[in-house]
């Protein structure tokens, strides 16, 4: 049937209409494409893009002026070489202007993730503001100007109630433990992306500091004790722990105001990740299941054993099939190094694997390494020397990397680089 189609020469395809993407970006946020014979004229002067094209046609255009971005295929068609829109030829006059014609083309703006804040809502307004000739004029509503698109938008209205966000933390503050509402406050932070998250936060924040203020009044003996800044503090410090444990994100990029940090709290929180374990229990555990050890276990227990405490150091791997005890002999070894108050560190290549271990986090969450490992020569994690992982690092004693031999071999050599 297709060859006789192809030979009668009727349509194979057809698109129908024309759809135009056009461009979604901050200011000066553009891509720039340059050469190193125009890098310098580039940086002074970007190509326009579909998007400030617009700004410049309603500064020039009145018709333009009445019209969304999204409706702007429909009368006009952009010229790449000259990088600009120009009034279309053909099609059907447009009542009232003789010299204006429309198809029906359509225009769509690219998407953008509401993870990517600000260029979402200016998105958000570009969809339903008509005419803007500048990003300043883009974000002035009645004549001021708003410091932010999410705030343009919350002036017109653009943005849902967080209703439903205030019935779920009001729930919670009934049934639930602070840390676990601060914990629901960071999900509704990070994955439903409310319109005003600092309201929830003035509304919510004595529930959500409660027990910090009484762990406050049981140290000091007192109390009469009541809420104060420091206690809010502590509790958004909390919270964006939580935040960047999920996305990665801190709170000021999550429509929330930055707690109050130095690097030693960011080193406390990470040195107490990995020193939060009960030494009694562990003495008790290394002290029941060393003894049920077989002798191919023994003999892998004491010469890592030995290389630590001799600090000579090595690489090992442990290799045998599954279900000869490989977990029980690697939970032996860190409930040895942490029952001793030391540092050892349990990674996995999967978020599975690491939940087997006592501690366990992803090898990519815990030493931060890149994902495009594949494309770089000599990949190394994103951990400064001075950092608090950095910190944790200098002061382990072991790194088990559970199923390690699942992980591209860069992630190793990164680590070795880091190291």
């Amino acid at each position: 049937n297709e060859a006789v189609w192809r030979i009668l020469s009727f349509p194979i395809h057809e698109r129908h209409p024309t759809v135009v993407h056009l461009a979604v970006h901050l200011e000066n946020g553009q891509r720039v494409y340059f050469s190193t014979d125009n890098a310098h004229a580039q940086a002074l002067s970007p190509s326009p893009t579909t998007l400030t094209a617009f700004f410049s046609l309603c500064r020039d255009d009145i018709f333009a002026k009445t019209l969304l971005y999204s409706e702007l295929p429909t009368y006009y068609t952009w010229n790449a070489a000259a990088k600009k829109f120009q009034r279309r030829k053909q099609g059907k006059v447009v009542e009232g202007h003789s010299n204006l014609y429309s198809t029906n083309a359509l225009g769509r703006l690219y998407t953008v993730h509401p993870n990517n804040a600000e260029c979402f809502y200016l998105r958000l307004l570009l969809i339903n503001k008509r005419g803007p000739t500048s990003f300043q004029e883009l974000r002035t509503v009645n004549g001021h100007v708003c410091a932010t698109y999410r705030e343009a938008c919350q002036e017109l209205n653009l943005l849902e109630n967080d209703a439903h966000w205030d019935t779920s933390l009001a729930d919670a503050s009934n049934t639930a433990r602070p840390q676990q509402i601060r914990t629901l406050f960071a999900v509704i932070l990070t994955t439903c992306f409310p319109s005003n998250p600092k309201e929830l936060w003035e509304k919510y924040k004595d529930y959500m500091s409660e027990d910090i203020l009484h762990r406050l009044r049981a140290t000091n003996q007192n109390p009469d004790i009541q809420f104060t800044p420091n206690v809010y503090n502590e509790a958004l410090v909390s919270i964006e722990d939580i935040c960047l444990a999920i996305t990665n994100k801190a709170l000021v990029q999550l429509g929330m105001d930055a707690p109050e940090r130095s690097a030693n709290n960011l080193f406390d929180c990470e040195l107490e990740r990995e020193t939060h374990f009960d030494i009694n229990e562990l003495s008790t555990f290394v002290q029941t299941n060393l003894p049920k050890l077989i002798p191919e276990q023994r003999i892998a227990y004491d010469r890592i054993m030995h290389a630590i405490t001799s600090q000579n150091g090595g690489l090992y791997f442990i290799d045998a099939p599954g279900g000869t005890g490989k977990t029980f002999l690697i939970s032996l070894i860190l409930a040895t190094i942490r029952s001793r108050n030391n540092i050892a560190l349990a990674i996995a290549s999967s978020g599975i694997a690491a939940t087997l271990l006592d501690g366990g986090r992803t090898a990519h969450s815990a030493l931060k390494l890149p994902l495009n490992m594949q494309i770089t020569e000599t990949p190394t994690c994103n951990i400064n020397k001075n950092s608090a992982m950095g910190k944790v690092l200098q002061l382990c004693q072991l790194i088990i990397w559970n199923e390690c031999t699942m992980a591209h071999k860069k992630a190793l050599e990164a680590l070795h680089r880091t190291l």
